[in-house]
């Protein structure tokens, strides 16, 4: 096969709950607008579990120890971006962050490993499902709706 091979990622992510809302950062296009948020965690790397990886992206990200508080979920998601299509399964998990507050009016802002300053935030469920703003993976939306007890929190 000519080109680049494409391949599945793995991804984790964390699902912080506090009064109803969920943490997530701002998914940007090229010219910094807003396309929309997504939970913050990342990529598993070869030899990691899950939960390491998960422990991994939020001492990166946030600088804080976390505690998984429930079983996994995982989402299927294909998407485009740009003229490319992606692919890839995340494993989900609730979380309760252990060393890091982040006010409900706040925000928390860090580096990716490719030098991109993030925004990471609390957003309200509710306007999630109403599409403000969007919230990807599109397949998380319908888990948050369906009673996940924490987000009921």
């Amino acid at each position: 096969m000519a080109g680049r091979r494409k391949r599945i990622k793995t991804k984790v992510i964390g699902l912080a709950f506090q009064e109803g809302r969920l943490l997530a950062f701002e998914v940007t296009d090229d010219e910094s607008r807003l396309r929309g948020v997504r939970p913050l965690g990342g990529s598993i790397e070869y030899g990691e579990t899950r939960e390491e990886a998960l422990r991994r992206e939020f001492r990166e990200e946030l600088d804080t120890e976390i505690e998984i508080t429930g079983g996994w979920t995982v989402f299927e998601s294909r998407y485009r971006k740009g003229d490319e299509i992606r692919h890839e399964f995340l494993f989900a998990a609730p979380i309760r962050l252990l060393d890091r507050h982040i006010p409900l009016d706040g925000e928390a802002t860090y580096l990716e490993g490719d030098g991109s300053l993030c925004r990471a935030r609390w957003f309200d469920i509710p306007a999630l499902a109403r599409g403000e703003p969007v919230l990807f993976p599109d397949a998380l939306l319908p888990h948050l709706l369906a009673g996940t007890p924490a987000a009921r929190d």
